[in-house]
């Protein structure tokens, strides 16, 4: 890959990750829309990893009290903020990893990386977004997050897996479903983002270690620090302006961008 193509598809990324439009989606559309030759699984983890440590950083305070309670949990304790909240996550994360293995071990998940299912995802979880944004109350904050609603948002979060979905999307309109806040809302759905590409990075990471291709790792390197640097602008940017500001620019995003895939499918 060169070097142009590497720093677009990692802008690509740390643009979109955070914001409720689908980073995956992009990233399939690029090479269908440009003629780019297709970036490959390998270059969407390895930015996928990059921008984990962008939402690590900006968390950290949270990252560091659940790193603390891991120890507890590990002992079978959950008595503490730390251990509690490390079990939140890991609860949250489990469907997707499920669904991911399902996908992967019958062939679904390449099947659905076209155009048209991006178009109706983009369509479809744009409205479903609004729609819970706009009739969510706004009774819950992050420190009020359970088990019941740390499930429910881990089916959402699996929901993701098909193409334009938006992981941060679904994640948030479950939240505002349930009845968070748009800020609270949105740092869950940061949050359970760490595990989550942590599973995948660590999966392909040691894929790619095994198959030994420098150059391949060469420019999965290079994808995942521009894609930290874009990703932690776009995250500070995104949670500032949520606090004044609601989700409707991206639902309007989503909808002109789908009905445009949409043509493009059909006609």
């Amino acid at each position: 890959m060169t070097l142009f193509h590497i720093l677009l598809v990692a802008i690509i990324q740390g643009v979109t990750e955070f914001l409720p439009i689908s980073s995956s989606g992009h990233l399939i559309l690029l090479p269908n829309l440009t003629g780019m030759e297709d970036q490959g699984q390998a270059i969407d983890v390895a930015v996928h990893v990059g921008t984990l440590f962008a939402v690590v950083l900006y968390f950290w305070r949270d990252v560091k009290v659940a790193l603390g309670g891991l120890p507890r949990l590990v002992r079978g304790r959950v008595d503490t903020p730390g251990a509690r909240l490390a079990l939140l996550l890991l609860v949250a994360t489990v469907p997707v990893i499920v669904a991911g293995l399902i996908l992967n071990v019958t062939g679904l998940d390449d099947s659905l990386r076209g155009i048209a299912v991006i178009g109706w995802t983009m369509l479809l979880f744009g409205i479903l977004l609004y729609w819970a944004d706009q009739r969510g109350a706004e009774a819950l904050d992050a420190p009020d997050w359970n088990m019941k609603h740390a499930w429910i948002m881990g089916l959402w979060q699996a929901v993701a897996l098909i193409p334009g979905t938006s992981r941060s999307g679904i994640t948030i309109t479950g939240a505002r479903m349930l009845g968070y806040g748009r800020h609270g809302a949105a740092k869950l759905a940061m949050l359970m983002s760490i595990p989550t590409i942590l599973a995948s990075g660590t999966l392909l990471g040691l894929e790619m270690a095994m198959d030994g291709n420098l150059g391949q790792i060469r420019d999965a390197g290079l994808a995942a620090a521009f894609a930290f640097a874009s990703a932690l602008l776009a995250l500070t940017l995104m949670m500032r302006l949520l606090r004044s500001v609601s989700f409707t620019p991206y639902v309007v995003y989503r909808i002109v961008l789908g009905s445009v895939l949409l043509a493009i499918a059909y006609l």
